[in-house]
């Protein structure tokens, strides 16, 4: 009963910036957690980054801290993630999740709904 739709994804040279959106519809009053997992060709998926409703707890993934950012707009029932000084092992599809319990969590099991991804191609 949640969808969610990422956009902002796209092609950028080595230390640009893109900011990622992943906007939620339905039943936006269940959802917790909110967060970022990425996963490039040939790869497990990978934590990225995420956030309690609150915005009081975050994590990030020790290959972004520093880089990324994550924030929510709990009004647009829409979190973000600013991602700056991109690299190209950072290019992957990066998938919105968020989840139902109250529990912030690095682990994709915890999570309830998914997007369907939006692609993050970073060029030498």
């Amino acid at each position: 009963q949640v969808q969610l739709v990422e956009s902002g994804g796209g092609l950028v040279q080595a230390g640009g910036s893109l900011r990622l959106s992943c906007a939620a519809s339905g039943r936006t009053a269940s959802i917790y957690a909110m967060g970022w997992f990425r996963q490039a060709p040939g790869k497990v998926r990978e934590f990225v980054s995420a956030m309690s409703k609150s915005g009081t707890i975050t994590y990030y993934a020790d290959s972004v801290k520093g880089r990324f950012t994550i924030s929510r707009d709990n009004a647009k029932n829409t979190v973000y993630l600013q991602m700056n000084s991109l690299k190209p092992e950072d290019t992957a599809v990066y998938t919105c999740a968020a989840s139902s319990t109250v529990v912030v969590s690095i682990t994709s099991l915890l999570y309830d709904y998914w997007g369907q991804g939006t692609q993050v191609t970073v060029s030498s």
